[in-house]
């Protein structure tokens, strides 16, 4: 009996620091992934990449993330090449954002000679390199804008007897055209024909996009019919983008024969709203209203609805020549299309009618619009109480912008229109109202933007409130409330 109570005994005993064991983790000496990653590279010497896969350890972007961390105080190489490396593994991929931390923690963009420095090691070490290697690298290079460094890195890779792929190039390629060197970057591609080979889809939009940037139509077009007679048919995108440039650089007549090109085709090629609406903007810049009705019309006959940003167009256009009333008629066919509401259409108008010092119609229709129960949305209202504000009009912007804080579902106000009513509201000694907006803001925990802060602070003292001048001073810009007395 005497044994059996000891041996109950011992199993309890033995089962209860068991179970102590493993429920408290402050013993446990388990290292995470990074930090196995990270206790390697200290280890090892040269050629990283060789013994990196022994580590058998998770990786994904958290782990990444932090051995990045812990190498960009001071071992910024083997920091870098760690990267490099991990993004050739099957089972994981860099994110466009670990790329951009890559660069932020390496300052890359800074210290370009980074890149240079990991190249020169893995020929002084002989490592062995392969074509992604480099396109991690080039999509650095990318990452940071590096164009210069990118087509040093290219051409590098003859030396490691690699032959450079379409993605390489792309990579390249899209540098210069962004940069604004289109002859460097024509003659990249050119050279891709010499080694067999051929622009994708991709390179294609890249090169026409930047030459319509630098004004180059001619050659945009050129290189459109060169991408037709290789095969390759351009699509939608392609047309939107020589479309864009031509609005933006050509002549509209061009502008209409694609528009006309595209219509023609149909299908996947058949343009879309903002394709119509670049037009439609071209012809309104250009003064030509009858003609940006035209497009109209045809946008509505492909089965194209209008959006906001059309109707903005249209009345910013309008509204330039004094044609006002018109704009009032083309609004009641639009909403009759039910793809654009009225709050919509004449919330645009009001900005428009702002943007072009009709502040007197503007006030009239926004007035309008809250006795009718169309509500405005947050730009209109913030434009119109500023244009009041800037016109010397505190007293009214306050009281328009009171008005619009009873109505429910409005759009939000820009917290700058609070900053500078209350500047206004300060410097013409309207005090009701002054401390009314002041305790709005603490309400709202809306910080005060504006340099005339003392004379503020001085204005809501005169008006007695010293517990909002105390909040505004403190919470506002870190001052002691101290100083308020």
């Amino acid at each position: 009996m005497l044994i059996c109570k000891s041996m109950a005994f011992w199993s309890v005993s033995r089962l209860l620091s068991s179970s102590v064991r493993h429920k408290n983790p402050k013993f446990s000496t388990a290292l995470s992934p990074a930090e196995k990653y990270y206790t390697h590279l200290q280890k090892c010497g040269d050629n990283i990449e060789k013994t990196l896969p022994a580590v058998r350890a998770k990786l994904d972007s958290s782990c990444v993330n932090v051995v990045l961390n812990k190498c960009s105080r001071t071992q910024s190489q083997l920091g870098l090449r760690f990267f490099i490396w991990a993004g050739l593994q099957s089972y994981y991929r860099h994110s466009s954002y670990m790329y951009s931390k890559a660069c932020e923690l390496f300052r890359i963009n800074e210290n370009p000679r980074t890149i240079i420095d990991v190249i020169e090691a893995y020929r002084v070490e002989g490592s062995v390199v392969t074509v992604k290697t480099f396109n991690v690298v080039l999509n650095l290079c990318r990452e940071a804008k590096l164009a210069d460094e990118a087509l040093w890195v290219l051409r590098k890779m003859a030396e490691f007897n690699i032959r450079a792929d379409t993605i390489a190039y792309n990579s390249v390629i899209r540098l210069f055209c962004e940069k604004g060197d289109m002859d460097l970057a024509a003659g990249l591609m050119k050279e891709m024909g010499l080694i067999d080979l051929y622009p994708n889809m991709a390179i294609y939009i890249t090169m026409i996009k930047g030459f319509c940037n630098v004004g180059r139509l001619d050659d945009a077009c050129k290189l459109l019919k060169v991408m037709k007679g290789h095969g390759c048919s351009p699509n939608k995108v392609v047309y939107s983008v020589i479309l864009d440039g031509v609005c933006r650089f050509g002549s509209l007549e061009k502008a209409l024969e694609l528009l006309a090109e595209m219509e023609k085709d149909g299908g996947d090629f058949s343009p879309n709203t903002v394709t119509y609406t670049s037009i439609i903007q071209s012809c309104c810049e250009k003064g030509k209203l009858m003609e940006s009705l035209e497009i109209l019309d045809r946008m509505r006959a492909s089965r194209c609805a209008p959006n906001r940003v059309t109707i903005s167009v249209l009345t910013k256009g309008f509204c330039a020549q004094g044609r006002v009333e018109e704009v009032y008629k083309l609004i009641d066919e639009i909403v009759a299309g039910g793809n654009v509401s009225y709050a919509e259409c004449y919330s645009s108008l009001v900005v428009s009618l702002v943007g072009n010092k009709n502040l007197q119609e503007a006030e009239k229709l926004f007035r309008w619009m809250l006795a009718s129960a169309v509500k405005p949305d947050g730009l209109a209202c913030s434009i119109l109480i500023k244009a009041l504000c800037l016109e010397g009009q505190f007293l009214n912007g306050f009281h328009l912008f009171d008005e619009l804080d009873s109505v429910e579902g409005l759009g939000a106000i820009d917290s700058d229109i609070y900053s500078i009513l209350l500047v206004g509201l300060s410097q013409k000694r309207h005090s009701v109202e002054a401390v009314k907006l002041a305790k709005l803001m603490v309400d709202r925990g809306i910080q005060l933007k504006t340099p005339s802060f003392d004379s503020i602070v001085e204005h809501l003292k005169e008006s007695g409130d010293k517990e909002i001048v105390m909040y505004l001073s403190s919470n506002f810009f870190d001052r002691h409330q101290g100083d308020v007395k």
